[in-house]
């Protein structure tokens, strides 16, 4: 009687019970439900200054809410709650670097400068090139090629039967004879980056800024023990907890013991339930 289209009924009889809105995008069954917005809303203001992988995946781990990095963005997007910290031009130069095939087989170490009370403490860190592990770490009041020395073999006590190659720059500790001598008696063979270009240890260089932001200038240090507490402490965090944007936003520790495979196949599988649940709710709408 009125001539209506039999699709034009069937589709207003699909939608019947949800608001009318003329030309818009009709909601498809696996779009995030309103919980889980209000969710990613929530978890990325008391996370602040993280990027919205490192959120997505930290709300996947802890069962906050399962999402793609992609609808992620757009929610965070929409509600300018976007974190745009990757602003850096990269350079193409020293791409050719052959990377690790496995852990242990390239160890980083260098030497960062920690303000202390109107003077310098030096931390001296050994990261894995494959896992971003930090090996061994020493704060120490000097850094001479002793307290090098002193902390890649600390780390070697820690993992016995590797005999990584140990990457550094050309800092007077490095090139030195007694430097040299002790990789000659530990069976080390030691590889120097190009001169004047600190990129090319980039991953202990990148370290260095992270634990420089995330720690070192939010730290109060009350004295030599403290300082050593709070950067134990932050390094336990950066192995085992903190996503790495690197590792598929999983941790150094689980790249160190092999359990990426398994938290990855984890992920998706929390993924697909949600994709399901979603449907279902709707369905049962």
């Amino acid at each position: 009687m009125i001539k209506l289209n039999s699709s034009k009924y069937y589709s207003w009889t699909s939608r019947q019970g949800m608001p009318n809105n003329h030309n818009g995008n009709i909601p498809k069954d696996n779009w995030l439900l309103d919980w889980e917005k209000e969710a990613i809303i929530l978890y990325a203001k008391n996370h602040s200054g993280e990027g919205y992988r490192r959120l997505t995946y930290m709300m996947l781990d802890e069962n906050i809410v399962a999402a793609s990095p992609s609808a992620v963005y757009r929610i965070l997007k929409y509600y300018g709650l976007l974190n745009k910290w990757n602003l850096t031009k990269r350079s193409s130069k020293g791409r050719g670097f052959e990377q690790p095939s496995g852990t242990h087989r390239h160890w980083h170490v260098d030497i960062k400068y920690v303000n202390y009370k109107g003077t310098f403490l030096f931390l001296i860190s050994v990261i894995d090139g494959y896992s971003r592990f930090i090996v061994h770490h020493e704060l120490r009041q000097n850094m001479q090629e002793f307290d090098v020395e002193l902390t890649i073999q600390k780390a070697l006590e820690k993992f016995p039967g590797n005999s990584p190659r140990i990457i550094s720059d050309n800092g007077s500790q490095f090139i030195s004879k007694d430097f040299a001598m002790y990789l000659k008696f530990a069976g080390l063979q030691h590889i120097k980056t190009s001169i004047a270009y600190p990129q090319s240890n980039g991953k202990i260089e990148r370290y260095h800024r992270t634990i420089q932001e995330e720690c070192l200038k939010k730290s109060s240090m009350i004295n030599l023990d403290d300082a050593r507490k709070q950067i134990a402490e932050y390094i336990e965090f950066y192995n085992t907890k903190r996503l790495h944007s690197s590792l598929y936003y999983l941790t150094p520790d689980d790249y160190l013991k092999g359990t990426v495979k398994e938290k990855l196949e984890a992920r998706e599988n929390k993924l697909q339930q949600a994709r399901n649940n979603r449907i279902n709710t709707r369905k049962a709408v």
